[in-house]
C-alpha cells in the first residue's frame, strides 16, 4: 500500500471527564431538547436500533455534543449507553472506525477518503454547514521572526501537518493557487497536538493546523498567520459511520443527528455560553476558548447529490497529485436514498 496512504494504527484514549453546566445552560439546553426527547422515547421504532452501547469518537478541538450530555439524557430512556473516545486527529479517528472501535465520529473531508481508499467500509451520514467565514480557524502559519512572507516563500521548506488530514487538502489546494504543487515542500507528518509546543518555540518552519492549537499559540504571540482557509472550496467536515452500523441502526442514527444539529443550533447563538463549556474541558482559558468558538462555524446539511460532486472534487485532486494509489468512488461510499431520507431530519439544510 502506498505510504501516504497508509493510515496508522494507534491506540484511542478514553475519556470520561463529564461537561459541567451552568444553571443558564442547563435550562437553554433542557428546553431545547425536551420535546425531541419525548419524540425518541414515543415514536422510536425498536427495530430500527439493534445496539445498546453507542461508541462516538471525537478529536482533540473538542465536542459540544459530549460535553453537553445531551446524547446520553436522550438515549437513556431507549436503554443505550454512550461510550466516548478521543482522538489526536481524523485519520486516527478512521483507523479505529475500521477496526470496529468507534460507530460514528466527525472528521474533516479529508480523512474519509484515505479511509476508504485503505478498505475501510465506511459511509458518509451527514455535512457540515458553510459560511464564507468558513475557514478561519484553519491556519498555514510560520513563527513571527520567519523571513518567509507570502505563501510562494514556503517553497523548499518544511512544512508540519497530520497527513490525511483536513490540513493535507488545505495545504494542496493553497499551493495550488500560487503554482506549486505538493512536491514543491517538504512534508512532515505530525499531529497538530504533538507539533504546537515545537512551533511555539521555534522549531517548526511552516505549521498547518487549526483551533484550538492556533488560539493557544495566538494568545503566546508566537504565530504568524500567512494564509487561512477562508473561501477555500472544501465540501467541509462530516459525521461519518461504518456501514454494518449505519444500516442496522437508522433510527439512532437520526436521534444522533437530531441532538448534533440542536446543539450546534443553540451553540451558533450562545457562543459565550458555549465558550464557557468548552474551556474547562479542553483546559482552555476563557478569552482562548471565547476565540475558538467564535472562529467555529455551527450547523449540519444533509448528504446530497451537491455535496458528493463536491467531496468526489476533493477526492479526485488527491489521486491526480499522486496522493492515492486509485481513484476513489465517494458514491461507493453512499447509504440508500431511502436510508438518507429516514435519518437526516428536516430541520437540516439540503444545500
Amino acid at each position: 500500500m502506498n505510504s501516504h496512504i497508509r493510515i496508522r494504527r494507534r491506540r484511542f484514549l478514553q475519556v470520561a471527564v463529564p461537561g459541567m453546566l451552568s444553571l443558564s445552560t442547563t435550562l437553554a439546553l433542557g428546553s431545547c431538547s425536551k420535546s425531541a426527547q419525548n419524540t425518541a422515547t414515543s415514536s422510536t421504532n425498536p427495530s430500527d436500533i439493534k445496539t445498546k452501547v453507542l461508541r462516538m469518537g471525537y478529536q482533540q478541538a473538542g465536542d459540544l455534543v459530549r460535553v453537553t450530555g445531551v446524547l446520553e439524557k436522550r438515549l437513556e430512556p431507549l436503554g443505550i449507553k454512550v461510550e466516548w473516545a478521543q482522538f489526536a486527529q481524523g485519520p486516527q479517528l478512521m483507523e479505529a472506525m475500521n477496526v470496529g472501535k468507534v460507530d460514528v465520529g466527525s472528521v474533516g473531508e479529508t480523512p474519509p477518503i484515505f479511509a476508504q481508499a485503505a478498505g475501510a467500509d465506511i459511509v458518509y451520514v451527514v455535512g457540515s454547514k458553510r459560511t464564507p467565514e468558513t475557514g478561519r480557524s484553519s491556519i498555514i502559519a510560520v513563527p513571527p521572526e520567519s523571513p518567509i512572507q507570502k505563501l510562494e516563500d514556503i517553497k523548499g521548506q518544511e512544512v508540519v501537518f497530520q497527513k490525511a488530514s483536513a490540513s493535507h487538502y488545505f495545504v494542496l489546494r493553497a499551493l495550488q493557487e500560487v503554482g506549486l504543487k505538493i512536491n514543491d515542500i517538504k512534508i512532515r507528518s505530525m499531529p497538530n497536538v504533538d507539533a504546537r509546543g515545537a512551533f511555539i518555540e521555534g522549531r517548526i518552519p511552516v505549521w498547518v493546523s487549526g483551533d484550538p492549537h492556533y488560539a493557544l499559540a495566538e494568545k503566546l504571540g508566537r504565530i504568524r498567520v500567512i494564509k487561512t482557509a477562508e473561501g477555500l472550496d472544501s465540501p467541509g467536515g462530516y459525521y461519518i459511520s461504518g456501514r454494518k452500523f449505519a444500516e442496522e441502526n437508522p433510527g439512532l442514527l437520526k436521534i444522533v443527528i437530531e441532538e448534533i444539529d440542536t446543539i450546534e443550533q443553540w451553540a451558533t447563538n450562545h457562543r459565550s455560553e458555549a465558550a464557557k463549556l468548552i474551556a474547562p474541558e479542553q483546559k482552555l482559558s476563557l478569552d482562548v476558548a471565547e476565540r475558538v468558538v467564535g472562529r467555529r462555524t455551527f450547523g449540519r446539511r444533509a448528504v446530497s447529490p451537491a455535496l458528493i460532486q463536491d467531496q468526489q472534487r476533493v477526492a479526485d485532486l488527491f489521486y491526480e497529485n499522486d496522493l492515492l494509489p486509485k481513484p476513489v468512488n465517494i458514491s461507493a461510499a453512499l447509504l440508500s436514498s431511502a436510508l438518507y431520507a429516514a435519518i437526516t431530519p428536516t430541520t437540516i439544510s439540503q444545500r
